[in-house]
C-alpha cells in the first residue's frame, strides 16, 4: 500500500513538472516566435509581446525574405514609442524588411537610443532631398526589396558584426525613416 501511494505521489510530481515545462515553452515562443509565427500573428492582429520587435538574429533574415513582396496591408504591428508620427497602417513586406534591417543594424536585441526599433518607423523616405518626403509606392517598395534579397545573396556568409557594415540600401535612392 505504501509503494502504491509513493508511485502516485512520483507520477504526480512528474506530471507537474511536465506541465510546467510544457508552459514555459509556450510562453517563450509567445515572446520569440519563430517567422511564419510572427507573421501570421501579424495578419491576424494577435502579436503582443509588449509590442517590440521579436529577438530574431541573422540566422531569421532567409524567413523573413519570402515575405519581402507581400503588399498585404497591416495595422496591428510594433511600432517605435519615441516616434511622433501615427503610422496606421503598413505593408507585410515593407514591416519585414525593416526587421532584417533591425538584425542587420544589431538594434533588435538591445533597448538603445531607438528601444530596439531600426529607425522611428518602418517608412522609406527619399534618402538625398532637401525635404523629408516618404515614399510608399509599388515601384519603391520593389527597389527596396530587391535590395535586400540582393544584399543577402552577396553577404548570406559573413558574421553578424560584418553585415552591419553593408547597407542594402546605400545603391537606392531611398533610407528608413
Amino acid at each position: 500500500m505504501q509503494i502504491m501511494k509513493t508511485l502516485k505521489i512520483l507520477f504526480l510530481l512528474l506530471f507537474l513538472v511536465g506541465f510546467a515545462g510544457c508552459c514555459k515553452e509556450e510562453a517563450e515562443e509567445i515572446d520569440n516566435p519563430a517567422v511564419e509565427a510572427f507573421v501570421q500573428q501579424l495578419r491576424t492582429k494577435t502579436y503582443e509581446a509588449s509590442m517590440k520587435l521579436p529577438q530574431f538574429t541573422h540566422k531569421d533574415i532567409p524567413a523573413l525574405l519570402r515575405y519581402r513582396n507581400e503588399k498585404e496591408m497591416i495595422t496591428h504591428f510594433p511600432r517605435n514609442p519615441i516616434s511622433s508620427l501615427e503610422l496606421s497602417e503598413c505593408k507585410l513586406g515593407i514591416y519585414m524588411l525593416w526587421t532584417i534591417e533591425g538584425i542587420r543594424t544589431e538594434t533588435i536585441n538591445r533597448d538603445g537610443l531607438l528601444g530596439g526599433f531600426p529607425s522611428q518607423n518602418p517608412l522609406l523616405a527619399l534618402r538625398n532631398d532637401a525635404e523629408l518626403k516618404f515614399v510608399r509606392t509599388d515601384v519603391s517598395h520593389r527597389e527596396v526589396a530587391k535590395a535586400y534579397a540582393d544584399w543577402w545573396e552577396k553577404n548570406k556568409d559573413k558574421s553578424a558584426k560584418e553585415l552591419k557594415k553593408e547597407d542594402p540600401l546605400k545603391n537606392t535612392d531611398y533610407r528608413w525613416f
